[in-house]
């Protein structure tokens, strides 16, 4: 079997790539990659000494793509995943439409002249901002938590987010892109008989993780605290109170690989999370940091944000029932391995961060 990466040089594809190797001897694993996020150079020379096959390639370029040979199946990591992107100045709208939106409009054409299945890796930011900013929540301790007693909207219950949670606009840029990348993704499947694995994934944590907090604020959290870089809690009066789950890659992993072979029944959309049980506040995330680290502050910043939300948790029991998979690394074990491998690599931020 043939596995093609796109984005296989960012912390997602090369955990993917390496991970499913061990997992799926004998399948042949390629990837392609731009190489413009800050860090992925890293994750090239461990690739090339797993004996995986890299280049350069751009989704955005079709051309780039057709050269990158035949393929089974297509995992499609290479978004821009800042909910950010378009507004914040690092990124156009245009440029964030064009990587996430017709960069995937180009994949599916990989795919449908291959007839090869797709894998593509979506987000929890394609949920509605203000269905998210609605729901029934307490303060309990130094989180938000669900109010048990409440009627909760569709799609959602104190278990998490399920795939039938509102996607109304607004969702952010980045979201948008994601929410018509799915669209187009089940369209070819339906109209080409292709496979279309769409998985809405949570957080994704662990100690290789880029130094953004765009891009994993709970690997941030964690080094910016053990390095002495100032740290905020944003918006929410400031409390730190808003939550998030955590996946790592082997959990990842796991699923792919069930979905893969299980071929065309793999096809749907399936949130993908470490759910309630491996969930955790920022509050929460610095009093885990200062029992590792020590003491230090942090300053409330009580503007709010436009795209800001309190709680986001996924609910995979959609995809528990479909392919029997659960995951299987609590969050303390994430947070443990950056912290080890931080106290390795201690410039890991400098190599990883936009200059």
């Amino acid at each position: 079997m043939r596995i093609l990466i796109a984005g296989i040089c960012g912390f997602v594809g090369s955990e993917l790539a390496l991970r499913l190797q061990r997992r799926m001897p004998g399948a042949q694993l390629s990837g392609l990659d731009n190489f413009s996020r800050p860090g992925s150079e890293t994750a090239r020379p461990r690739l090339k000494a797993a004996g995986i096959r890299v280049e350069f390639g751009d989704v955005r370029c079709a051309s780039d793509l057709d050269a990158a040979g035949d393929a089974d199946w297509v995992i499609d990591a290479a978004a821009n995943p800042n909910v950010l992107a378009g507004v914040d100045g690092r990124t156009s709208s245009r440029q964030i439409v064009e990587h996430n939106l017709s960069g995937t409009l180009n994949i599916l054409e990989f795919c449908k002249q291959r007839r090869a299945g797709l894998v593509l890796l979506s987000t929890s930011r394609v949920y509605s901002v203000k269905a998210l900013s609605g729901l029934p929540l307490v303060v309990d301790g130094l989180a938000f938590a669900p109010d048990e007693s409440a009627v909760w909207p569709a799609g959602a219950s104190p278990a998490g987010l399920s795939e039938g949670f509102s996607t109304e606009a607004p969702v952010s840029l980045y979201g948008a892109t994601k929410v018509a990348s799915e669209t187009m993704a089940l369209e070819y499947g339906y109209a080409f008989d292709l496979p279309i694995a769409i998985n809405r994934c949570g957080v994704l944590a662990g100690e290789r993780q880029f130094g953004t907090a765009e891009q994993g604020i709970f690997s941030y959290w964690v080094r910016a605290w053990a390095s002495s870089r100032a740290l905020t809690y944003l918006g929410f009066e400031g409390t730190g109170y808003q939550v998030r789950d955590a996946l790592h890659p082997e959990d990842l992993a796991d699923l792919i690989e069930r979905q893969i072979r299980s071929g065309s029944s793999s096809s749907g959309i399936w949130n993908v999370g470490g759910g309630r049980d491996h969930a955790m506040s920022l509050a929460q995330l610095s009093a885990w940091c200062t029992e590792r680290f020590g003491a230090r502050p942090v300053v409330p910043d009580l503007t709010p944000r436009r795209w800001d939300v309190p709680w986001v948790v996924m609910d995979s029991a959609r995809a528990s029932g479909q392919f029997g998979w659960v995951p299987s690394f609590p969050l303390t074990r994430i947070l443990g391995e950056i912290a080890d491998h931080h106290e390795r690599h201690p410039d890991w931020l400098l190599l990883t961060q936009p200059l």
